[in-house]
């Protein structure tokens, strides 16, 4: 068969890039394909080329996709292309699940068992909760552990050596290289595997036995890999083995959608791929047919800045429509009201997308507290077990149980106590013989001196006090003024997780409250039942790749959060330096290039030079939504307001403090004018208020004067 009668047979529509890639079988070829190329649809139609016009043994072609649900996924397709029948000759593989026969068929060819694999994480769990607590003589978290087996699987993947280990004992503060040696020492002492050790086996084996790679070089002499950008560096090893006879490799990928490099991706496989590969060619899908030509150009323009890729352009192939709008609020807070409104009336699919899971946790809330319907993608729950949370969990315990030494021995050096271990360890033996509250204890220990007397007494007159206050502010004298933040900024931990802390308890009117708040809200996620209908979608960026929205929103997009950390000057940054950053522009082109039709950001007073990049003065929206500065005078913000004056009468003191008391954020409002609208945000003297997609500030005294708001 030709490839007249292909096309004839089977029509796919494919554009001129689409077909070279389609028809270049031999030798290496790495296709560089942008967001919303058709990428799937290439691998797919290229794989029934090779099979009908090219004569080639469907069960000679190794795919090797990045999940098991991708296999599954392109097997479906092709079927859906070709039939079932010649599907189930081609083999989709993950790089697990070739390792796994590489390892299956040593053991036959020398007549040994392979070693088990663990499959039960609860198993890994508890083995590495062990030596974590005998190395780090402490309790291992939920979050610790979740960095470990991170940890573990970076070391494997990247193929560390014992000094580059090391390393990463400074960095993670702790001793990583320990708990990585033992934990391996363990699996091997009881002939376990991990899934990260199927392929250090299956690489080794590979090199150290000529004939079983000759074996798998001749069972696959076509190989084709797909979303190699994913790919870690052992996982390219591998198959720049398996490929090193024939050369005829086939990779699909885009550098430019890297975003797992914590997970030990390793796009400058993409980037040497020439000079790896003799005669090997690279080949452009540029053409964008997801996104309105808006969001295609800014976003072409914005990843042009990124240094560590290949040349490359996304070109639009749909027409200019709604433009990249940006909703500038007064505080982080302020978005989560105006998204529970977009909830509330939401009938077309919208995705807000963001860099962590914890950066979402103020939305669930609003959205469970008013019953409003949402589906969650890849929900986790480890800022619940994070040690900050913990911390601000046990104070809180420790100021409604003043005798819970448990929880002051959690703390003690966290809150400014100044004082020594073995000071703290007596003192709670003291108060649980006696029965006394443990800073009760401590006032009256012997030896202290008077400035860490003092500094106990500080802190027993904060935990009593913070009894008498509401979530958040509880959350703030715990950061701000028993020592806390300092503590943080002492160790080098971000206090990020502080602020979401302080948000959750807004809404609550205690300490205690909040701590329950936490438990309930662990329990919703961990418990939600998604409804795949739901047209409103919350997901982290991470978990969007390789989807679509038609409404996206982008929350959070300001240095210190998207970025992690800006780079103030790229010239001067280290290479370590410059790979973070480029893969943080990497993080946020994803998540832009999910957008279909519509694409908002949402930015707070805080720097945003990704905002400010991708906006750019070709691409700002003329009536991008903008809180009005509260400098500016009534008259900008409240056009109307000239027209009124008349109408305005006297307000009292009183009856304008309890008007104020009405307001807050969330809160439902109906203006004689603008209509219904959610309060926003609000300060001493104004209040933002969403009207439908308009967002206006307004002045609260002119407000009530003039009888303009009632609170629904």
């Amino acid at each position: 068969m030709n490839w007249k009668e292909f096309e004839q047979r089977f029509p796919i529509q494919l554009n001129t890039q689409q077909k070279e890639a389609v028809q270049s079988v031999d030798g290496p070829v790495l296709l560089l394909a942008v967001p919303g190329s058709g990428k799937t649809t290439v691998l797919v139609t290229r794989l029934g080329y090779m099979v009908y016009c090219k004569g080639i043994d469907p069960s000679k072609i190794l795919t090797v996709t990045y999940t098991v649900a991708a296999t599954k996924d392109m097997a479906k397709r092709f079927a859906g292309y070709f039939g079932n029948d010649m599907a189930e000759r081609l083999e989709f593989r993950t790089i697990n699940g070739i390792c796994a026969k590489i390892i299956q068929y040593y053991g036959k060819m020398v007549g040994r068992t392979a070693f088990e694999l663990v499959r039960d994480e609860k198993m890994t769990a508890g083995l590495l909760s062990k030596i974590y607590q005998q190395v780090q003589h402490e309790f291992a978290t939920e979050s610790d552990l979740k960095n470990v087996r991170t940890l573990i699987t970076y070391i494997k993947n990247m193929m560390l050596s014992e000094e580059e280990i090391l390393k990463l004992d400074e960095k993670e503060e702790m001793k990583i290289s320990v708990i990585y040696k033992e934990y391996c020492r363990q699996l091997r002492e009881h002939h376990l595997m991990d899934y990260d050790d199927q392929m250090v086996y299956a690489y080794t084996m590979l090199r150290k036995f000529p004939q079983l790679l000759e074996h798998f070089q001749n069972l696959y002499p076509y190989i084709c890999v797909d979303e190699a950008q994913d790919t870690s560096k052992i996982q390219h090893a591998i198959v720049a083995l398996l490929a090193s006879k024939t050369e005829n490799l086939f990779m699909v990928g885009d550098e430019d959608q890297s975003i797992y490099g914590f997970r030990a991706a390793y796009p400058e496989a993409l980037l040497s791929f020439e000079k790896n590969h003799a005669n090997a060619r690279v080949l452009l899908m540029e053409d964008n047919f997801r996104s309105n030509a808006s969001i295609v150009e800014a976003a072409d323009q914005f990843i042009q800045k990124n240094t560590l890729r290949h040349e490359k352009h996304m070109r639009a192939t749909k027409e200019r429509m709604d433009e990249i709008k940006e909703i500038s609020l007064k505080s982080r807070k302020a978005q989560y009201s105006y998204l529970m409104k977009v909830a509330d009336d939401c009938t077309t699919q919208t995705a807000v997308l963001y860099r962590d899971n914890e950066c979402i946790l103020p939305l669930v809330d609003l959205l469970e507290r008013n019953n409003i319907p949402y589906q969650m993608r890849n929900a986790e729950l480890t800022f619940f077990s994070h040690r900050i949370v913990l911390d601000v969990v046990n104070i809180i315990k420790l100021a409604l149980n003043p005798k819970d030494t448990e929880a002051f021995l959690q703390v003690y050096y966290k809150i400014g106590t100044y004082l020594r271990k073995q000071e703290a360890m007596r003192i709670a033996e003291i108060s649980e013989e006696k029965d006394l509250p443990v800073l009760d204890v401590a006032a009256d220990y012997q030896g202290l001196s008077g400035h860490v007397i003092g500094c106990v007494k500080s802190v027993r007159t904060h935990l009593q006090n913070m009894l008498q206050e509401s979530g958040d502010k509880a959350v703030n004298r715990i950061s701000q003024y028993m020592g806390y933040r300092e503590y943080l900024n002492r160790i080098g931990v971000s206090d990020s997780k502080l602020e979401i802390l302080r948000m959750l308890g807004a809404g609550e009117e205690s300490p205690e409250r909040l701590v329950k708040r936490l438990e309930e809200l662990k329990s919703i996620i961990l418990e939600k039942q998604s409804d795949a209908q739901c047209p409103f979608i919350l997901s982290t960026i991470h978990a969007s790749k390789g989807l679509e929205y038609e409404h996206v929103y982008l929350i959070d997009v300001v240095d210190g959060i998207l970025p992690e950390q800006a780079l103030q000057n790229p010239k001067r940054a280290s290479k370590e330096e410059l790979q973070t950053y480029e893969e943080e522009r990497r993080l946020f082109y994803v998540g832009v290039t999910r957008a279909k039709q519509q694409l908002t950001l949402f930015t707070t007073n805080r720097e945003s030079s990704f905002c400010r990049e991708i906006l750019g003065k070709t691409f700002i929206q003329k009536n991008s939504t903008k809180v009005v500065s509260t400098n500016k005078i009534f008259s900008q913000a409240n056009p109307y307001a000239q027209n009124t004056k008349s109408r305005m009468k006297p307000t009292t003191a009183e009856e304008y403090k309890k008007f104020k008391e009405q307001l807050g954020a969330g809160v439902l409002v109906k203006h004689k004018k603008f209509g219904d609208g959610v309060v926003v945000s609000m300060d001493e003297e104004r209040v933002q208020i969403l009207f439908g997609e308009k967002l206006r500030n307004l002045d609260m005294r002119m407000l009530i004067q003039g009888g303009f708001l009632e609170v629904s």
